[in-house]
């Protein structure tokens, strides 16, 4: 391993958790490998490892734009992500009503849906209160 590809490694871990990485590591064969070392030297060596922003902002830019991408799989894991990385339920709650301007209902109400099952999972989802 090279130093941009441990970098890398390291961040994703850091990013999207130890079990999520390893997961992905473990699913590789022949095919996939030139993908998942891609992605690890290429997005996560760069990219995430670049000053300028911290790794919130970074999780949270990101869940806009897979959201406007319609990519709810990549969001599940990018909103683990951002709770990793110290955004709150509200700050993602935020970026996604705000993505439903620019994006549109459709896919900012499948975002919702997206991060709502990663947050109630992590128990960072309280009951509403009762109305009235």
């Amino acid at each position: 391993m090279d130093e941009q590809f441990e970098n890398g490694l390291r961040i994703r871990k850091q990013v999207m958790g130890d079990a999520f990485v390893e997961r992905a590591f473990a699913q590789v064969d022949a095919f996939t490998a030139p993908l998942q070392d891609f992605v690890t030297r290429n997005a996560w060596g760069t990219t995430w490892c670049r000053d300028g922003l911290d790794l919130k902002t970074r999780s949270l830019a990101t869940i806009a734009m897979l959201t406007a991408l319609g990519r709810a799989q990549e969001l599940r894991g990018h909103v683990r992500g951002a709770v990793n990385n110290g955004a709150s339920m509200q700050e993602i709650q935020e970026v996604l009503l705000h993505a439903a301007v620019y994006c549109g209902m459709p896919l900012a109400i499948d975002a919702f849906r997206s991060a709502h099952e990663v947050l109630r999972e992590m128990g960072l989802v309280e009951p509403a209160p009762p109305p009235g």
